[in-house]
């Protein structure tokens, strides 16, 4: 089955006849600090399991931007028998048409925002106090590179794990 785009007016104005269901397929978190209201939050990574109760029911799908949606497209097109579609911007497309948002600011940034900005800011520090201080400091960027590279290939991600035990985030899982 091919994944049809649809812009983000055809996609509400199908959500109001009440013919095609919204889905998220974000991770909770990003979910849990902005969404649109009508939106079932369905993470990619648990699609397979939520598939047998889709069945039939057109589909709109959607991201932040529209990129992982487009690269799932095949994997979620499977999810229905009926007419699949790919919101088009996604969560910001739908946002530039003027369409409603909620927004949860207490909520702490995504998790993968939050280990790219430690990430970012440790090899900024490790590589200005390697300058300015003493060399030996080039192993702090060295090993968050070497971090980063293992992250990539085994999937396992210690800063990750590491910020998720952070107060912001505790508060957040508990509520």
């Amino acid at each position: 089955m091919t994944i049809k785009s649809l812009s983000p007016q055809a996609a509400q104005a199908l959500m109001n006849q009440g013919s095609a269901l919204l889905v998220d397929i974000r991770p909770a978190d990003e979910h849990a600090r902005e969404h649109i209201a009508a939106a079932r939050s369905i993470p990619m990574d648990q699609l397979p399991s939520a598939a047998p109760a889709l069945q039939g029911q057109d589909l709109i799908f959607h991201c932040r931007s529209g990129q992982r949606t487009r690269l799932n497209a095949r994997a979620l097109a499977a999810c229905t028998s009926g007419q699949a579609y790919v919101l088009e911007g996604g969560l910001d497309g739908w946002k530039q048409a003027g369409l409603p948002v909620r927004r949860d600011a207490s909520r702490p940034l995504e998790l993968q925002r939050q280990v790219q900005i430690a990430a970012g800011a440790l090899v900024a520090v490790g590589t200005a106090l390697g300058t300015a201080v003493s060399p030996w400091f080039y192993l702090l960027p060295g090993f968050v590179g070497c971090g980063l590279v293992f992250a990539g290939v085994t999937g396992f991600c210690g800063l990750a794990r590491l910020l998720m035990k952070m107060p912001w985030n505790r508060r957040a899982l508990a509520a």
